[in-house]
């Protein structure tokens, strides 16, 4: 909420509530004397019972109008704001709220206010009345029920309202907090009801016959509701475990991590760190929910920040506010965080990462939640090792072991891919490719044997990787075959990158120090190339085709015709022609 709301809230509160409290006290004129020690005793149940909330996303339900109602019934409009309005202090009290959200005090204060002049309107409008004689035959029902029912309905417009012109924030009417609301309704109302029954008929020790079996219920509602909770974050935790799992690369781990992390856990700022070789963090993974950060290169030393002291010390840490942590602050943490998360990331016994989240509010995450980021760290830490593992083991099964280049299995299943994305746009551009085969290479590996051969292969791989740069997929097609895909290359684009390979290639000869000779002096091997270029869609229509054509481009126009050159398959078929 922006600065400028929250003034407004106080201002509309400080204009509003107070004057409407006492116009009320006039206008209704209750009898509290005589009746002091009851309503005291209804005050202090409701505050009791304010202190075991449901917390449901960002609001907390509470079960105090239980008690409001049965006040309501016997007492009127005006003691039942009062006990609903100290409720509510008590429960701003037990959620501790900080300087940045004590904005949320007027604004309940006022809503309830609010809530409770409405239904009472209700209420009235259809014949209801207050005292012992509040209900004394069938026909009380239709008030009775329908204030229940305004209740329900203005508490849950109200928060949407809220969280709609307040925060910004997308609603949906028929959610959690509306069925959670129709489940605790349905159980308090009722012993309201009875609380006022029985208070009607034995007065003062009937708030404790039907009182302490109230808060009872509310606290064991709590411990349902949270036990419901945990469970529910434990069944996420181990879906995203299960994710994390898959054939995945470190970035999709990390990237389905972060994701998931930010949607499980109320946070603002998450910060993920590897620990590399040189025994320093380095941040891998940022999200800030506000987008207003960029991601920052960070590199931390132990003991360094929030994040380096996690590393240091080897353990977690919750820190609930921003004076618990103050001494660790430094330029790399956020300036609005208060609640703090860190974990350590485990692999082996040893320390490999670090996770730390942060919070703009104070106590924004529960115990539970401390367990599930610890559990989600352990996921993470194998996670990113078998994604490694998987990684180097996807590279080794893609590259050709002696030139470092892609193989032919990777090769097909790429120039497949490109064909596809290609033919997906409106006016597919070019795309050419380049097949190369070292001539008479068998006299080599004759000559000088076969190491010498591979050392040609290998340093032919460098030169060809200088030509082609970023700008194509090279790769060892066969055993001295090269192929180059060049993507929106055109056919005469392409013959300019093939003869930029045949001029390297006979730049300067090739050297050899594995060589089978007598002399331990390296040798100097000199060779030529045949290459073929053919291009999509002047030649071909299909991927294979592509290949197919530059082979005989390859063999037709360069092999058979001494070697050494480069060919295009359309100069083939005008010859043909």
């Amino acid at each position: 909420m922006t600065k400028q709301k929250k003034y407004a809230v106080w201002f509309v509160w400080a204009a509003i509530w107070p004057a409407s409290l006492v116009y009320l006290y006039l206008w209704l004129s209750p009898v509290i004397e005589g009746n002091r020690v009851e309503i005291a005793a209804f005050i202090i149940l409701a505050s009791i019972v304010a202190l075991f909330p449901l917390q449901i996303g960002d609001h907390p339900v509470f079960f105090t109008q239980g008690i409001a109602f049965a006040v309501f019934l016997y007492y009127g409009l005006f003691i039942e704001i009062i006990v609903s309005q100290v409720a509510i202090l008590a429960l701003m009290a037990k959620m501790r709220l900080g300087r940045t959200n004590l904005h949320r005090l007027p604004i309940n204060l006022f809503m309830f206010l609010l809530i409770s002049v409405v239904s009472a309107g209700i209420y009235y409008a259809l014949g209801g009345t207050h005292g012992p004689s509040a209900v004394n035959d069938i026909g009380d029902a239709v008030p009775i029920v329908s204030y229940a029912l305004s209740q329900i309905v203005l508490n849950q417009f109200s928060i949407k309202f809220v969280a709609k012109v307040l925060y910004n924030k997308e609603i949906k009417w028929l959610d959690k907090g509306f069925a959670w609301e129709l489940l605790t309704s349905s159980l308090v109302l009722p012993i309201g009801f009875v609380l006022y029954i029985v208070y009607t008929e034995f007065g003062m020790s009937g708030i404790f016959f039907v009182g302490i079996p109230f808060v009872f219920i509310s606290g064991m509602l709590m411990l349902y509701h949270n036990s419901n909770q945990v469970n529910t974050y434990l069944r996420k935790t181990s879906i995203i475990g299960h994710e994390l799992t898959g054939k995945l690369g470190v970035k999709e781990v990390l990237d389905i991590f972060v994701d998931r992390l930010s949607e499980l856990l109320p946070v603002d700022y998450i910060y993920v760190y590897d620990v590399n070789k040189n025994k320093r963090m380095e941040l891998i993974r940022f999200f800030d929910r506000s987008g207003e950060i960029d991601f920052p290169n960070i590199q931390l030393s132990m003991g360094q920040s929030i994040s380096g002291n996690t590393w240091q010390e080897g353990k977690s840490v919750f820190y609930k506010k921003k004076s618990e942590w103050s001494h660790l602050e430094n330029q790399y943490t956020p300036d609005r965080a208060e609640t703090v998360l860190s974990v350590p990331v485990e692999r082996n016994g040893e320390i490999v990462g670090v996770i730390t989240i942060y919070s703009t509010k104070k106590r924004a995450f529960l115990q539970f939640q401390f367990m599930i980021l610890n559990i989600l760290g352990n996921y993470l830490g194998v996670a990113i090792d078998n994604a490694r593992h998987y990684e180097k083991t996807k590279a080794e099964s893609e590259r050709c072991a002696l030139t470092g280049l892609y193989n032919y299995r990777y090769f097909e299943d790429h120039i497949v891919n490109i064909f596809k994305m290609n033919q997906r746009q409106e006016r597919g551009a070019p795309i050419s490719l380049v097949l190369l085969d070292i001539d008479h290479f068998k006299r080599v590996n004759d000559t000088y044997g076969h190491e010498s051969g591979n050392e040609v292969l290998a340093s032919l791989s460098d030169r060809l990787q200088e030509v082609v740069g970023g700008h194509g997929t090279l790769a060892r097609y066969g055993g001295e075959e090269f192929v180059i895909l060049l993507p929106g290359y055109s056919q005469s684009e392409a013959l300019k990158v093939a003869h930029s390979i045949r001029a390297r290639i006979i730049q300067k000869p090739f050297i050899s120090k594995l060589h089978i000779h007598e002399s331990h002096e390296p040798v100097s091997i000199s060779v030529t190339a045949s290459i073929g270029v053919a291009t999509y869609p002047d030649h071909c229509e299909e991927a294979f085709d592509l290949i197919r054509q530059a082979d005989r481009a390859m063999y037709i126009g360069a092999k058979q015709r001494g070697r050494d050159r480069v060919a295009s398959y359309k100069e083939l078929i005008e010859t043909v022609q």
